[in-house]
This record gives C-alpha cells, sequence and structure tokens, in this order.
C-alpha cells in the first residue's frame, strides 16, 4: 500500500495502484475514509502506524466493494471502541432493503459489520463535514475538511487522465462509470461539490488534484455534453 501526504490533515493511502483510502489526522488519532477492497486491514493499520496515529473512526462514503472490502476486517482487528459510519441509504441496502427500483450496478458484498452511525448531510465527523452526493450510490457521501476546504469526493469524481464525473464514461478509467447508479444525479452532486470551491480535491480512484476548481468546470461541461 503506498502512502502520499496530501496535506498536513490528508494521506491517501492507495492500494492494487487503483484504490484510494484516506487518513484524515484528528486531534485523537485518525478517521479512515474507506477501506479499499478486501484483505487491506493489515496494511490499513500499519500505514497509520506509520503515520503516528491509531485508527479511531471509519467512515465510508458508499457502499460499494472496493471502499467497504475491508471493513469487517478491521472492525474484527479494532473491536468496539472504533466507530463505523456509513451513508444512511447505503447502510439500508447493506442491510438487505430496497431503497431504489431495479438492481443496483457494481459489487454490494455481505457486511457482518453493522455501521454505528447512519449518516445523513451535515453531519459532523471530527473536522469533516457530511455532504449528500448520491448518484454514483443512492446514498453516496462527500467529506468537506472544515480547517483546509479539502474535499473527499469518494466516487463522484476520478482523476486518472485528468477529472472525470464518474457519470461519464472515461477510457483511463471506465469502471466508475460502469457502476454509477443515477447519472444524472451524480452530474448534480459533481455540481454540489463545485460550489463548495474546494481547495483540494481527492477521490476514490486517481491522484490528488490540487487547486481542482478549472478541471472541475471542465469535467461537469464534457459531463453535461455527453449526457
Amino acid at each position: 500500500m503506498r502512502a502520499t501526504p496530501v496535506n498536513e490533515n490528508l494521506i491517501q493511502l492507495t492500494r492494487l495502484r487503483f484504490v484510494n483510502a484516506y487518513l484524515v489526522r484528528e486531534e485523537d488519532g485518525f478517521t479512515l475514509v474507506d477501506t479499499t477492497t478486501g484483505r487491506g486491514g493489515d496494511a490499513l493499520v500499519s500505514a497509520a502506524a506509520e503515520a503516528g496515529g491509531a485508527i479511531r473512526r471509519i467512515v465510508l462514503t458508499h457502499g460499494h466493494g472496493d471502499h467497504v472490502g475491508s471493513l469487517d476486517e478491521l472492525k474484527e482487528r479494532l473491536g468496539d471502541d472504533v466507530q463505523v459510519l456509513m451513508p444512511a441509504l447505503d447502510a439500508r441496502i447493506h442491510a438487505g432493503e430496497q431503497v431504489v427500483d431495479g438492481k443496483l450496478p457494481g459489487a454490494w458484498p455481505r457486511l457482518r459489520t453493522t455501521p454505528d452511525v447512519r449518516l445523513a448531510a451535515g453531519d459532523r465527523v471530527g473536522s469533516l463535514e457530511v455532504v449528500a452526493t448520491p448518484g454514483h450510490t443512492p446514498g453516496h457521501v462527500s467529506l468537506l475538511d472544515t480547517r483546509d476546504r479539502s474535499v473527499i469526493a469518494g466516487d463522484v469524481f476520478t482523476s486518472f487522465g485528468g477529472v472525470a464525473v464518474s457519470s461519464h464514461f472515461h477510457l483511463r478509467f471506465p469502471l466508475a462509470a460502469m457502476a454509477t447508479w443515477d447519472r444524472q444525479t451524480d452530474l448534480e452532486s459533481a455540481r454540489v461539490l463545485r460550489g463548495l470551491e474546494p481547495r483540494v480535491l481527492v477521490v476514490g480512484h486517481g491522484p490528488p488534484v490540487g487547486d481542482p476548481q478549472p478541471a472541475i468546470d471542465a469535467a461537469i461541461e464534457r459531463a453535461a455534453r455527453a449526457r
């Protein structure tokens, strides 16, 4: 697992060269955002230790398998003192509820772990503010670091070969579009994130983007034209 410091509060953890999780530094240790694919728990715990802290809570941007894949392993290793937070609608999907019509795209693995908190827009998790950004999944959320306006966008955007809205089929990384539930809603969520005027954008798939507003604007324009 490759650790890439983004700024003083944020570390990107990349597994298998294309799946990201994030360590957000707080006074008591780290908030881990997403868990990558399965069997990544040991590497995630080790990355936190090497960065000088421990994982205190786990926040999930959405319920797809490449974001929740190591959740059960981490929960078993770290115990009940580590809180798990998941978007409300995606938590309901994992609980077996039918929250939307039709079959959902993307991988939805069976989880043993039940989230302690079902996240809603405006919730605070340490320094992070929860922003509702549905579309890629029904309950997808993004996270705004209120200290420095970094945005952890999950799969609203990708950044391989440039920033792209995940609703837009991108040859450099087509999997995000293939797994997107509602493309129009996803595009609207991209516009919501642009309105936050992020200073740094980090995503589930691809490198960090500094000063991202021009790239976000271009991505939104391309996705809107492609509808």
